[in-house]
Parts: C-alpha cells; structure tokens; sequence
C-alpha cells in the first residue's frame, strides 16, 4: 500500500485542506494517507481552536486515513524544528513512501537545489545569519538574504522571481532539509496553494479562504455556520458541536490568567530559563507588564513587539513561558535527537492496516496513550492537555488527564 505523508495543523480544517489532501493522493499515487498534525498548541505560538482529538475527527472525515501527534516540544518550533520533528515522525513509521507539503509557486526542484547546498549546514551560511539577526532583522527576512547571499557567492543564485521568505516556501526547504538529514527515502512532492495566503486575514474567494481568516471571521461574527462556505460539512458539525459543549472557540485570551500569573511572580532570572526568552527579553516582559493598558495577552503582545521581533516569536517565546518549557529541555541537541515514540491520535481502516505494518516497521515504540511511556516530551504533551482543558467553559477535572484516558478517534 504505498502511503503519502502530510503535515497538518487544521485550525481549523477547510476547503483549501481538502484539496491538499486529495491532491497528495492523486500525484503521488497513493492508497493511503498519513497526517502528522500538532496537538494543542501550534507552530505560530497560538492555541488550537478545537483540542486535538476533535481536529483529528476532522482530518480522518476529511480523507486522512492515520492521524499522528506532533509533539509539543516541536509543534510550537520555528520552521527547522518543526519541520524536522514531523518528518521524523513520518520516517520513524517506517510505511510512508512519499511527502506532500503545499507551497506558493508548487515547484520543488528550487527548493530541492537549495537544500542539497544547505543540507551540511555551511559555516559560512551561520555566520551570515547571525549577523543579519543581530541587525535587528526578523528570522524569515534573515535567513532568506542569509541563503540568497550565500547562494550568490556561490554562482548559484535563487531563481529570479522565487521568494524564500514565504511562510510555505520556508517550511518546503525545511522539510526537504530534514529529509536530507534524517536519510530519508521518502520522495518528496509540492503542489501550489491555492487562492489564499497562508497568512492571509480577508476573504477573497467564495469556497477557500485560509485558516487565519476563518479564525478571524469566526471572532467577529461568533457564529460557527458563518464558516460554511469555506469547510467541509463534517468541520461545521464537529466544530458546532465543540461550541455547544463549551470547548471551542480557544483562544489565547482563553490563557491570559494564567501566563500573566507566571509571568508577575516569576523575576528576570526565572524568565530567562525559559525556552524562546532571548536577548534579554525577560527584561523587556518585566517592563511592559508595569505599563500595560489592562492585563491581556493581546496587549502584552503589543507592549512587547519591536521590529526585531515578530508577533510569532513573540507568541513562542509566551506560550513557553505558560507551559513551562525550559531552555534545557528543547535545546537543538537534544531536538535533533530524534523522537522516541510515536503518539497515535486517530485512524479509519485503512489506518488499522498501517498500524498492523507499523508494528513491524516503526523504528520507535508506537501508542496510543500517555500511559504507554514515560519520554520527557511525552509528559510535555500530557502537560499541555492539561493546561488547555482549563480554557474550557466548564472544565472538568478529567478533561485534564484525557491523554492518558482518552483512545483514539476511529471512523
């Protein structure tokens, strides 16, 4: 059964996702599909809209056959490491053939040239992005002028016309680095997204727009029917049922109490123990919580930005700080190690008979329980659920342990 993997966060789940999953399919050729997704905190820095049991619904009604949790410790990484933590879970199946990400132009061979240069990881390239950091510049613009100066120098020029800096071409190089790294003999493919913007706010089309615009339309008009146009029919129905019964909308004033509790009891020290507190930013926390116009998360946000500084940095470096993430414990030797289980989430039948495979294939122990082990990013998960399960409306003490009671989404 040859198998495509993708790399999802569905947040959530709309039209223009559907057309990536069943275009994977259709180029290349597979039976099955398996979807590595974030659980409840993702790779901007923000909360899920819906915890990750229901958006794994979402993606196994949507075509998705398996669905797979990208740990924490890599859902809320910049590119590189999210990148590498989830097709390190793909490789680790040991049943997936191919990788399918989307990306603005759908062409891989510039990205793939790109990462076979960059793939040992120049000097040359590291010491041009520092500088380029240190000048105040921001970590996509950097590292795209820190690549094209490098490729420059070297006779080989990006293509005229091909951004580097788009969010989509910037995870496509990661993930074809990561393959690079990892050894991997999973061929790679790109198909073009289409009609929004990864990161676009306004609605331009009458069937896609992109998850961040839904997010916003959904804040304004705090109906979940007003989605309808945009999703499948199976996310209006799981997300209105996630409404009624009080567990979405999340948002990240949803957590305002508690980050803002750590962050007032915790001194400059503290913060700079955190995973993402760089460049003496728990400084500059200290100083804005005593100006801040009222205590929420979005008016830290804006006491806190610079033009070094992007929002989801920024968001980063706060969501690490709420869950605690010390710099030791995602520090990039220990990321780069690998991952040591492999957290299943959901599967329909098709799913079934990968995981009969994967018990034979999978180079790590899989489960379907936090009960199963006791990896430290493993209890980083369980943390996490905990933590969430508080932005419920009504939170019950068993939402907080759901990752070790809850089994997986079946369909």
């Amino acid at each position: 059964m040859r198998t495509v993997g993708i790399v999802v966060e569905y947040n959530p789940l709309h039209n223009g996702h559907l057309y990536h999953i069943q275009q994977s399919r259709k180029i290349t050729g597979a039976d099955a599909v398996v979807a590595v997704m974030s659980g409840h905190f993702l790779q901007r820095g923000e909360p899920a809209l819906a915890d990750k049991w229901a958006r794994t619904e979402m993606a196994l009604r949507a075509g998705c056959d398996l669905v797979l949790e990208l740990p924490v410790a890599y859902s809320a990484q910049p590119a590189q490491w999210f990148a590498y933590g989830a097709v390190a879970v793909l490789e680790a199946t040991g049943v997936v053939d191919a990788l399918c990400f989307g990306s603005e132009s759908g062409e891989l061979a510039p990205l793939l040239r790109i990462a076979r240069l960059l793939a040992e990881e120049p000097q040359a390239l590291s010491g041009r992005l520092s500088g380029l950091l240190k000048a105040g510049l921001p970590y996509p613009t950097a590292y795209s002028e820190a690549v094209r100066s490098y490729l420059s120098d070297a006779g080989l020029a990006v293509d005229a016309g091909f951004r580097l800096d788009q969010p989509n071409h910037t995870l496509g190089l990661h993930y074809l680095l990561a393959l690079l790294r990892l050894g991997s003999s999973i061929e790679p493919f790109s198909i073009r997204r289409e009609k929004s913007g990864y990161n676009q706010t306004t609605i331009t089309d009458r069937r896609i727009a992109s998850a961040t615009a839904l997010r916003k339309l959904l804040s304004e008009r705090a109906e979940v029917a007003a989605l309808a146009p945009y999703v499948p029919a199976s996310t209006l129905d799981i997300l209105a049922r996630e409404a009624a019964a009080g567990r979405a909308p999340v948002t990240w004033e949803s957590f305002a109490r508690p980050l803002l509790h750590r962050l007032l009891q915790s001194r400059e020290a503290d913060l700079a123990a955190f995973a993402e507190v760089t460049e003496g930013l728990e400084f500059r926390i200290r100083q804005s919580l005593r100006t801040l116009p009222e205590y929420s998360v979005e008016a830290l946000l804006a006491a806190l930005k610079t033009k070094r500084y992007t929002r989801t940095k920024l968001q980063r470096m706060l969501l690490r700080i709420l869950l605690g993430h010390r710099k030791d414990e995602l520090a990039p030797e220990r990321l780069a190690s690998g991952i040591e289980y492999i957290r299943v989430l959901g599967f329909g039948e098709k799913g079934r008979e990968l995981l009969r495979r994967m018990k034979k294939t999978a180079a790590v122990p899989v489960i379907q329980s936090a009960a199963e082990g006791d990896w430290p990013y493993l209890r980083l998960d369980a943390e996490a659920t905990a933590l969430y399960s508080l932005a419920f409306d009504a939170p019950a003490p068993a939402d907080a342990w759901r990752d070790y009671t809850r089994p997986p989404v079946r369909v």
